[in-house]
């Protein structure tokens, strides 16, 4: 087992991550963990693209306005207005680090003004391959693929990095470094259907709680209106930029519906569509509705949606001529890691950036398109505090110890406990709560737990272990939070406390 020493320990690789290592590495030694493929993150499979104001029949006034509403107002003023006016100074970097951009504008819901910024219906997978071409020849930072953070290292109350299993060798190997940054990003696979990959396991969530950090916000899931729904699909979003060129909505007799929910009928915010799309499908008995953009001429949809057409073409679905099975799926937490406008967090020497922080940014719900962009402001915003990384420690630091444990006999216990939380989560902590579904889950997820502790301490880890346990722990402080919020409020809809209490305030454990 080995020592890694850094100034600068980041976990996890997604647009947070890479550019603030680009940001990092003039001032230090970095190093990147990520626990598959440095592309294997949320970043990778994002399509729609950043929000930044850039027509002149916009303003930042307007942005702000859109962010708060969508917030439903939770989102911390000073820090919309910051991450807004940054924008534009934060895409230029992007531009410079190598993105392109297609030329026309973009709009999504929630938006009053065309200002999403995209490379066709792949965006995030040209940033993150951009920005790993661009980290590769930095001869300061260094990349781990396969490997991934088990717990965070605590000395004299500061984090000084993080025990790390080095899944080629089979043994946790101990990382050190002056600061040390999360960017794991979210947690969707939390739920049994998500657009996520299978690497957004709320790692970070966990670790920090574990490691004494505040967590705020956890109720908050977005659920994205539209997933593609076949049986042989995983994972796959349909962009909300579909609806903004006019795709529309309709249930299995072809009858459009969103504007019975909300006046702004498809480009409503996204947690109203994905309600209204769960009000449908509860009604009918349906298993999914579908969205319709058949209608607009062949060759546009073509060129502006070239992986959707191409993807859904594969399961017999030509978007040109037929109709998009949907369902809603778990998309983004809006709550995280509790920090500053820097990415602080409460414990001395670690960060969090990205969709694993609460900032204030997104409140009660995320608008379209601006998570790529908080994780660029943030991680500028981190590295202009984080200029030091000097590892120096008063105590020594013990090497990981395996104790007693033994190599697993029943790896029917891990896969059975993985499944049952995402289907406890789905039922029960889904688009619509109530206060009895939510204290079931709770004694539910408890026994679970113990469980799953019990294993941890008595066998040797593995990957899908220590992400077992981490979807545990996050689901308990999910349900926690949704029990302590007694109102409905952006994502959060109980059907028992169904109206919206007179004073914001955020959830905080």
């Amino acid at each position: 087992m080995k020592n890694y020493k850094s100034d600068f320990l980041i976990i996890g690789s997604g647009i947070a991550g890479l550019s603030l290592a680009l940001r990092l590495e003039k001032f230090g030694s970095v190093f990147i963990i990520t626990k598959r493929g440095i592309l294997d993150t949320n970043t990778t499979e994002a399509q729609g693209g950043i929000a930044c104001v850039c027509q002149k029949n916009d303003s930042f006034e307007k942005h702000i306005k859109d962010t708060r509403i969508s917030g439903a107002g939770l989102c911390k003023k000073d820090v919309v207005k910051l991450v807004v006016e940054q924008a534009p100074a934060r895409l230029e970097e992007l531009k410079n680090w190598g993105v392109k951009f297609d030329a026309d504008i973009g709009l999504e819901g929630g938006h009053s003004e065309r200002r999403v910024l995209h490379s066709g219906d792949h965006t995030g997978k040209v940033i993150a391959e951009a920005l790993v071409n661009r980290v590769k020849k930095k001869k300061n930072i260094k990349i781990f693929e396969d490997f991934i953070a088990v717990n965070l290292i605590k000395l004299d109350g500061k984090c000084c990095g993080a025990y790390i299993l080095n899944k080629n060798k089979g043994v946790v190997e101990t990382f050190l470094a002056g600061v040390t940054i999360l960017a794991t990003g979210g947690a969707g696979k939390v739920w049994l259907y998500t657009s996520n990959p299978d690497v957004a396991t709320g790692d970070g969530i966990a670790m920090a709680y574990r490691a004494g950090c505040k967590v705020a916000n956890l109720e908050f899931m977005q659920f994205h209106p539209t997933c593609l729904y076949h049986p042989e699909a995983k994972s796959f979003l349909i962009s909300e930029a579909l609806r903004g060129e006019g795709a529309v909505l309709v249930d299995s007799k072809g009858t459009r519906f969103m504007k019975k929910y909300h006046p702004l009928s498809e480009l409503a915010p996204r947690d109203i569509v994905a309600r209204a799309i769960d009000s449908e499908l509860k009604k009918s008995g349906d298993d999914c509705v579908f969205l319709d953009i058949s209608f607009k001429p062949s060759g546009f949809i073509k060129k502006r949606f070239p992986m959707i057409y191409k993807k859904c073409l594969t399961f017999g679905i030509d978007i040109t001529k037929k109709r998009i099975p949907v369902v809603p799926a778990a998309h983004y937490i809006c709550g995280g890691v509790l920090t500053d406008i820097y990415g602080r967090t409460n414990v001395p020497q670690l960060y969090a950036v990205g969709e694993v922080a609460c900032t204030g940014f997104h409140g009660a719900n995320r608008l379209a398109s601006n998570s790529l962009l908080e994780g660029l402001v943030f991680s500028y915003q981190a590295s202009q505090k984080i200029k030091k990384g000097q590892v120096l420690f008063s105590k020594k630091v013990e090497p990981w110890k395996i104790g007693r444990a033994t190599h697993p006999d029943e790896a029917i216990v891990i896969s059975h406990n993985w499944d049952e939380i995402r289907r406890l989560m789905w039922n029960y902590v889904g688009i619509v709560r109530s206060n009895k579904r939510l204290e079931r889950a709770l004694v539910r997820i408890k026994n679970l737990k113990k469980e799953i502790n019990q294993y941890y301490w008595d066998f040797i880890i593995n990957q899908d272990l220590i992400e077992l346990r981490n979807i545990a722990t996050v689901s308990e402080l999910i349900i926690k939070c949704a029990i302590c919020r007694r109102e409905s409020r952006g994502l959060h809809y109980n059907i028992d406390e169904p109206k919206k209490l007179p004073k914001p305030k955020d959830t905080v454990l």
